[in-house]
């Protein structure tokens, strides 16, 4: 599902020049669960925004479904990120202003799926992640745990192949984060992709594979 050849991500500070990602190799196939660890700064943002084809490599190739990323047109790159990819993150980026289930529908809103389709696909979507009777509420009338379910079921309704969280237990105490990695347990029972990025080894460690980053090397970890 992805690929990773020699992917180097080049930038320039004061006149240095830093290699944020340098000459990456690695492999995730479809359906598994893997687990991407590294320290602050290692390179594990930038990893992560060129597989969700958010920024691109400078060096290398990234090889997504079998295609390498320069193939496709920046619309396709669009639609890639809109359905195939469902990004988690540390923050939640959830709307303020808007309650539970209209932050779950936004991404349907943009793919123009139809009103119907999207309340059904909303309602499922809260109810997999056990908030179907806060669907009303809005993030501030949330825990950090709940609004973390809201995300998840943000990126759960587009039905994508690909599930990306960075840091997403990050914000949250070790009994709420405990729950959240039981969702995604469920999801990759469910046969989805799950590429969990964080700096926690602990959390890394309950993925089925572990990859590790260090100031932009990457490496397998051995069981």
């Amino acid at each position: 599902m992805i690929t990773f050849r020699d992917v180097s991500k080049i930038y320039h500070v004061g006149g240095e020049e830093v290699r944020a990602l340098d000459h990456a190799c690695m492999q995730i196939e479809q359906g598994e669960f893997v687990g991407i660890v590294g320290p602050s700064g290692s390179g594990k943002s930038t990893l992560m925004n060129i597989i969700g084809c958010l920024d691109v490599a400078d060096e290398g190739e990234y090889i997504l479904d079998g295609q390498s990323i320069e193939q496709y047109s920046e619309r396709e790159l669009a639609r890639i990120r809109n359905h195939k990819i469902g990004f988690i993150f540390q923050n939640f980026n959830l709307i303020q202003k808007m309650s539970a289930e209209e932050n779950v529908e936004l991404p349907l809103i943009y793919q123009g799926v139809s009103s119907a389709e999207r309340k059904r696909r909303v309602k499922e979507a809260l109810e997999r992640v056990e908030l179907g009777k806060r669907s009303r509420h809005k993030p501030s009338e949330l825990s950090g745990g709940q609004q973390q379910r809201v995300a998840i079921a943000r990126a759960l309704v587009t039905e994508p192949s690909l599930f990306l969280a960075d840091e997403p237990t990050g914000n949250l105490d070790s009994r709420t984060g405990e729950e959240i990695m039981r969702l995604f347990h469920e999801l990759h029972d469910q046969g989805n992709t799950i590429v969990l990025i964080t700096h926690d080894e602990k959390i890394a460690q309950q993925a089925e594979r572990r990859i590790a980053i260090f100031d932009g090397h990457v490496r397998e970890v051995a069981e």
